[in-house]
């Protein structure tokens, strides 16, 4: 009978203290508010993201194997740094005018004619890179805004939440501008005009932010002044130039021209 009492008195004890535990998570709001609780000030970002988003990537298919991708070519001014594989097409493999050395990564053609040894020619994998390189772009282009006209256009020194963003201007970053998230939270940034980054002015990422979930996508022509720095993937129209000592974490992904001078371009 004693052995039954004291049994019974410790699997009691047991439920008063799971009830106590169910109790105090009731009465703590901050643990119902996802899967981290924010521990510190509110606005204390998490080292683990939330399940849902309300933006979701873009899908860049088998153009999401290049860091630099392009219709009508490449031009260089060495040496640039290019971290990532490199692919021109339709056009032929003479107008990517990188030299192997230049590449950390595999450089692929559409015929033998580009750059020597390094050059891979693989004309259907970039035809079909190139396809999904311009379905990218219009998924970009097609997702709705929340947000509109922020700045008028001129967003240096804005700190920009997660989001679809859209412009009927072109958008100007003269000082650095803050992209703020958790790690899966994305940014697309519609822009039916140009994208004009100025020398010395950066994009910079704050809390968890990856690179590789942050989209521009330009009609118009992307322009990266002196010593810039961009973060994320450039789902481009017309062409992007890259200034000299200009930089990005990212993507060049271009349906004519990319222009680089002495630039370091390194895939997420």
């Amino acid at each position: 009978m004693n052995r039954l009492f004291i049994a019974g008195t410790a699997i009691a004890g047991l439920f008063a203290c799971g009830a106590a535990m169910a109790q105090s998570v009731t009465n703590t709001p901050a643990l119902l508010r996802g899967p981290v609780a924010y521990a510190a000030e509110q606005d204390a970002i998490p080292s683990v993201s939330p399940d849902t988003y309300p933006t979701r990537q873009v899908d860049l298919g088998g153009a999401g194997h290049f860091v630099i991708l392009t219709e009508s070519g490449i031009t260089d001014v060495p040496n640039s740094a290019v971290t990532g594989n490199v692919g021109v097409s339709p056009i032929t493999g003479a107008a990517d005018h990188l030299t192997c050395a230049e590449v950390t990564g595999k450089v692929y053609s559409v015929d033998t004619a580009g750059p020597q040894p390094c050059n891979i020619v693989a004309p259907n994998r970039l035809a079909n890179a190139v396809g999904d390189m311009q379905a990218a772009y219009t998924d970009a282009a097609g997702r709705t805004a929340k947000f509109i006209n922020v700045g008028a256009g001129n967003i240096g020194g804005l700190t920009l939440k997660p989001g679809v963003y859209n412009w009927n201007t072109d958008v100007n970053i003269a000082s650095n501008v803050t992209l703020k998230g958790r790690s899966h939270a994305v940014w697309i940034f519609q822009i039916p005009n140009s994208l004009i980054v100025s020398a010395g002015a950066a994009v910079v990422l704050g809390g968890h932010a990856q690179p590789q979930n942050i989209f521009w996508q330009i009609a118009g022509t992307t322009t990266l002044g002196t010593g810039s720095h961009l973060e994320g993937i450039v789902l481009d129209a017309t062409s992007i130039a890259m200034g000299t000592d200009a930089s990005i974490n990212g993507r060049l992904l271009s349906q004519t021209a990319v222009s680089l001078e002495m630039n370091a371009i390194t895939a997420p």
